[in-house]
């Protein structure tokens, strides 16, 4: 049977990381987007992107906190940064995506944070939204270094709602709960995509 993709999203502090790491331990291969945003940043990226947005690199590598000044709040602004990463994030997850596909692997996860908002959706066999009550989302955030009511109602507002995510999703993952709770909601999402058929030939 042909391999089965799934997508992983979630908002902002939904508990998505915790999900992917489950599936992983799970068995399912999951591919971290941020992983590779992180690899652009730190590898020949870096340059070009330093020459888009001056200032925001140190020791040859890309500074987060001080790319986020740059962009946060500035559509066109991270419009431009993500015609930079994009290209390069999907070139590796393609590779990676084949690489899985040699190792005959019956489904594999793609965890992508913007999955919906940048039409990722549309090269997934399935797409699992990961959520949580909104009360329980800020509150997740704002314990986070840095992190401050301003800057989180930024990130939020780049980010698709989460109704609409529940909205467009096969699969949905509560992780409102306790983690035994989100466990065996991903052990049930597994078993259910396990007997999913494929369309691998459609990823490129």
């Amino acid at each position: 049977m042909p391999m089965v993709v799934a997508g992983l999203t979630g908002s902002i502090a939904m508990g998505k990381s915790t999900v992917a790491a489950m599936f992983a331990t799970l068995g399912a291969p999951v591919f971290d987007a941020d992983a590779a945003v992180e690899a652009v940043y730190a590898g020949e990226g870096a340059l070009t992107i330093e020459q888009a947005f001056p200032g925001v690199s140190a020791d040859g590598k890309i500074d987060k906190a001080l790319l986020a000044k740059q962009v946060l709040g500035d559509r066109a602004a991270l419009k431009r940064l993500e015609a930079l990463v994009h290209p390069a994030v999907s070139a590796a997850q393609s590779a990676w995506i084949a690489k899985r596909l040699s190792e005959a692997h019956r489904s594999v996860i793609l965890d992508v944070p913007l999955l919906l908002e940048t039409g990722g959706d549309r090269s997934v066999d399935v797409v699992i939204v990961v959520s949580a009550p909104h009360t329980v989302q800020r509150m997740r955030a704002l314990k986070r270094a840095a992190m401050t009511e301003a800057k989180l109602d930024a990130i939020l507002s780049r980010q698709m709602s989460d109704s609409e995510k529940r909205r467009r999703a096969h699969a949905i993952i509560d992780t409102g709960g306790s983690l035994e709770r989100t466990r065996r909601q991903a052990e049930q999402v597994l078993r259910a995509i396990g007997t999913l058929n494929g369309r691998v030939a459609g990823h490129t």
